[in-house]
């Protein structure tokens, strides 16, 4: 018999573990190297910066979320404060820019175990797609198991850098590139070596970083106890920035000088390398595989969560809304996989541009969805003070809080317009926000005298 309402199943330790494995992830394990070359040591500055603000929206997110039993996605939120047409807008967006995203992980999942077997790509994302859609379909608690182990490799490679890196410094460790000490920070440049133009330049990958943060807020209504896990989740957030963010990259650029990391390469596997740990780079291309896997289990679960909200509130088909008897979104889950499965196509035609278009894609809609938190916060404070009294978890600062990240998020739109390799994918992205535009399907007015009932009971 097909089930009506999402389950409850995921624990604290899941919800804790989403939230660290929805922060850690292909931006710092690829694109940090990529970041470190526009903006040399600074970089760090740039991840707490990007970290604060994500922060904010988390605050803002959390008491939204708890401030109203009926909220499964902020999807819902959108649609109290801002509208059914922009809770269209949003859940669509959030959706394709994590399908754009699970599509560059999973062709990532079968690069990397080409390193110790010779096939082709298509068969380990493929099975990759496979064994996790098995998984996703059993139980929700099949998804908070899987994120929590992957995590925790994830949280465990990050500590043996730290801590390899506190030896190294105390120490006073040569390696090939030189002496391991701090001042490798200031010494090949400066702090901004390439200027404030490099630094600026480094923010679209930093936001593409932090994409995921936000899976708390998506893992809501599947949480067992909201009122006591997602303020708990969300109020770590600050320290995880600064310990498996700036920490890391910390580490990594005392033991390398900025100049001696490639872009293309990832900067954890050059730093594990340097130490004279031999079996390196089978070790950092393991974690990367797991991250990459980790990335498409999350995107998987985003997206099918997101077009289950986006059936049942009538702005796609009501197929999506049903659930299987494990209280699963089977058939959203299924068209989503289906269609992540086709970024093996894009790999194929545009090899070399894909990662770069998708991960500004990514941002740039990421920035969309934690605008629209933002701003129906701003509005929530206006229109419902009775709510805002009675909270028990306030965002902090604000409104005021909420307009400066707006305008950094406008400031990091306007650096995508200027840079040249990010242009064309903001200049593409707008078509999509149109189309959705265009296409939002007008309630009838059955639904919308239903949908005024429901909100005066």
């Amino acid at each position: 018999m097909a089930q009506s309402e999402l389950k409850r199943e995921l624990a604290n330790r899941h919800v804790q573990l989403i939230a660290i494995g929805g922060t850690i992830g292909t931006g710092l394990f690829l694109g940090s190297g990529k970041a470190i070359q526009q903006a040399g040591p600074s970089i760090m500055i740039t991840y707490l910066i990007v970290g604060i603000a994500v922060f904010f929206v988390m605050r803002a997110l959390g008491e939204l979320l708890l401030s109203k039993a009926g909220y499964q996605s902020f999807t819902d939120i959108a649609e109290d404060y801002l509208g059914p047409r922009a809770a269209f807008i949003t859940g669509w967006t959030y959706w394709f820019c994590w399908i754009m995203t699970a599509m560059a992980d999973v062709i990532a999942v079968g690069v990397y175990v080409q390193y110790w077997f010779d096939i082709p790509q298509w068969v380990p994302a493929i099975a990759c797609l496979v064994i996790l859609l098995g998984l996703n379909l059993l139980t929700v608690k099949n998804f908070g198991e899987l994120e929590f182990w992957f995590a925790l490799i994830k949280v465990i490679t990050i500590l043996a850098l730290i801590g390899i890196g506190v030896i190294l410094l105390v120490m006073g460790f040569k390696t090939d590139a030189g002496s391991v000490t701090v001042r490798n920070l200031w010494e090949h440049g400066g702090v901004f070596p390439n200027g404030v133009k490099g630094f600026l330049f480094s923010f679209q990958m930093v936001v593409f970083a932090y994409v995921g943060v936000e899976l708390v807020g998506v893992s809501a209504a599947e949480t067992s106890n909201p009122e006591k896990n997602i303020p708990s989740a969300i109020n770590k957030i600050p320290l995880r920035i600064l310990f498996f963010y700036v920490g890391a990259l910390f580490v990594l650029l005392c033991i390398n000088p900025w100049t001696e990391l490639n872009a293309s390469e990832s900067p954890f596997v050059k730093t594990f390398s340097l130490v004279g740990i031999p079996i390196a780079a089978g070790v950092i291309n393991f974690v990367v595989l797991t991250s990459a896997a980790s990335a498409c289990n999350s995107g998987m679960f985003s997206t099918s969560r997101i077009l289950y909200n986006l059936g049942k509130n009538r702005q796609a088909s009501a197929h999506f809304s049903k659930l299987n008897k494990n209280h699963v979104p089977g058939n959203s889950l299924f068209i989503s996989t289906l269609v992540i499965s086709a970024g093996a196509l894009l790999s194929k035609l545009i090899p070399e541009q894909a990662f770069g278009i998708v991960t500004t894609i990514s941002a740039i809609c990421f920035i969309w969805v934690w605008g629209v938190v933002l701003v129906c916060h701003i509005k929530y404070k206006k229109t419902r003070p009775e709510l805002q009294a009675a909270s028990k978890f306030k965002a902090p600062l604000t409104p005021a809080i909420n307009y400066v990240v707006l305008a950094l998020f406008a400031a990091i739109l306007i650096i995508m317009l200027i840079a040249e390799e990010t242009r064309p994918a903001l200049l593409f992205t707008p078509l999509w926000f149109v189309l959705l535009y265009i296409l939002y399907p007008r309630p009838s007015k059955r639904v919308k005298e239903s949908s005024i009932a429901t909100n005066i009971e």
